[in-house]
Order: C-alpha cells, then structure tokens, then sequence
C-alpha cells in the first residue's frame, strides 16, 4: 500500500499537472502495489544481489482521468476490506480490485507545480 491524499497526471494541452483527489479536502487513501525480493547480477561489482522492487498497480482510466490522461490511471483504494482483501485474499481475489474507480469519485483539485505550504519554523 502506498497512501497519499492526491496525485497528479501530466497534460500539457491542459496545462501540465493536473491533481486528482476524492473530494477537495484531500482524505487518505491508497495505491494498491505489488513487491517481490529480485536476484539481480546486473552490478559486476557487487555480485549477485537481492532487492526489494516495487510496482504501483495501473488499470484503465475512469472518466475523470481519462479526459487528461487516457492511458491509465492508478489503482486506487479507498475502504479498509479492500485493504485488507489486497494483502491477505487468494491472489484472483485480491486482482478483482485492479479496476478504476467509478467514474465521478474523483475531482480535479489543483492544476500546475505542486506547492505544499511551508511548515513550522524550525
């Protein structure tokens, strides 16, 4: 699980990034991912290693993004079952949640650079 509250997508036509979020208040909710340990011998110097990857599942575009962004869109989940079902469900259980969320159950929040407000003074 990779939790955020909004992401982006890149459109120049439309103006570069485009922020997608639930609602404007931002709730949390999570990328659905996939890892594994990777034996790799690529690095002559190193050897043989083990890594950790990662991979973000991606599904079809829902209306909201396919209008900026048609190729894909993130998978994206928002209850605690789907969660749950993710991590410990039979594997053709758990990819029964690779779909895009409804169509309407995403806004467009912010367009352009990403400007978080500043933090506390340290």
């Amino acid at each position: 699980m990779v939790p955020f509250n909004s992401f982006s997508e890149f459109n120049k036509a439309e103006g570069g990034d485009i922020w997608f979020a639930l609602d404007e208040t931002r709730p949390l909710a999570c990328f659905a991912g996939i890892w594994t340990n990777w034996t790799s011998v690529r690095k002559v110097k190193e050897g043989e290693t083990t890594n950790d990857i990662f991979a973000i599942l991606t599904t079809e575009a829902n209306a909201e993004v396919g209008a900026i962004h048609p190729k894909a869109m993130p998978v994206i989940l928002t209850m605690p079952d789907e969660v749950e079902t993710l991590m410990r469900a039979p594997p053709d259980d758990a990819l029964k949640l690779q779909r895009p969320l409804p169509d309407e159950a995403l806004r467009i929040v912010a367009r352009g650079v990403k400007e978080d407000p500043a933090g506390p003074a340290t």
